[in-house]
């Protein structure tokens, strides 16, 4: 036995690959509802009932607030009655008309009677029509004493009570829509172009833990922060069970493309970083029956998982690089493989 073959040291090795996993950006970010609004009434009162609190899961057209309805009552029950009146003066003029047509056929009054009896009761038809339209005015007016959930969500805040007077404008409640939730983050302004609807994406919410949700990016807003040089990325949240809160944080793992074909995939395990901050891996190399250890450098582009994703200039696909037994070695040393 040769002196080399006493002196190998025993190593583990795995190959060298072709890069088929991108860069994995991993982004902070902040939970926000796709609709969320504050609510305020549709005209001005005295607040009779608030049928909600903070917390409270409402559905599309469920009543929230309610304002006094007293005067606008009184307003329409007069409405109606104006109505009433209008609609009975053109049945009079109808009836006129009808005697006076009748009369004329007989010659028994003059035509200009005849077309006075229409022209008034055109008047009448007209008084009719505005005094309907002034009911539905008052019933649209009754209806807006009433404050409806302009969609599903959860109640965040109860800005009011009953007793205050409020006013068109002012909040009185906030509605929070929790089944489409989004992720906003800010994304360094170079991975712009790298960056589609195509992208795969999923997120983990702080509340959540551990668990992946499947996300989906819906927006790439391209007015960057001329400080931080970066863009807003919005991805929406597939989250069947409406776990999800807005308002609270969470990460976007997002999954690059490989961007050059001559990239390699070696063991995280095999890199060695030197003390000027570059990094080498060894590699074995057959010559003669005997196994050396050859020393590369190499320029380590991203990191995944337990793979290191490096530059194809120093190492070749298939290269056997030593994953145990690195740290003791030196260039051309004789190795021998133990686990592959």
């Amino acid at each position: 036995m040769s002196n080399n073959e006493r002196a190998a040291v025993p190593i583990s090795v795995a190959p060298a690959e072709l890069a088929t996993l991108g860069e994995q950006l991993s982004l902070p970010g902040t939970l926000t509802a796709e609709r969320q609004t504050r609510l305020s009434p549709r005209a001005d009162g005295l607040v009779a009932h608030v049928h909600v609190d903070a917390g409270d899961h409402v559905e599309t057209g469920q009543v929230l607030l309610e304002l006094d309805p007293a005067l606008v009552q009184q307003a329409l029950m007069r409405a109606r009655a104006q109505e009433e009146e209008a609609n009975a003066s053109v049945r009079e003029a109808e009836r006129l008309v009808n005697e006076a047509q009748r009369l004329a056929e007989r010659q028994a009054i003059p035509a200009t009677e005849v077309a006075s009896r229409v022209a008034r009761l055109n008047l009448a038809r007209a008084s009719a029509a505005s005094a309907q339209a002034a009911t539905r005015e008052q019933e649209e007016l009754v209806e807006r004493h009433s404050l409806p959930a302009p969609f599903p969500g959860v109640v965040a805040e109860k800005l009011t009570e009953v007793g205050e007077w409020v006013q068109r404008g002012t909040p009185v409640l906030s509605l929070v829509a929790i089944d489409r939730v989004r992720l906003d983050v800010q994304v360094p302004q170079e991975r712009f172009e790298q960056l589609d609807d195509q992208t795969q994406a999923q997120v983990f919410a702080d509340t959540l833990g551990d668990t992946p949700l499947p996300a989906q990016i819906i927006a790439r807003v391209p007015v960057t922060d001329p400080e931080a040089r970066t863009f807003l990325l919005r991805l929406l949240v597939n989250d069947s069970q409406g776990r999800l809160l807005p308002g609270t944080s969470a990460r976007a793992e997002i999954s690059l493309p490989p961007q050059a074909t001559d990239t390699l995939a070696i063991s995280r395990d095999a890199l060695l970083r030197q003390p000027d901050g570059s990094h080498s891996v060894y590699i074995v190399d057959d010559t003669d029956n005997e196994r050396i250890a050859r020393r590369r450098q190499v320029q380590v582009l991203y990191e995944q998982g337990d793979l290191v994703v490096v530059a194809g200039d120093t190492l070749r696909p298939g290269d056997q690089v030593v994953t145990r037994g690195n740290e003791a070695l030196t260039d051309g040393q004789s190795v021998e493989v133990v686990e592959r």
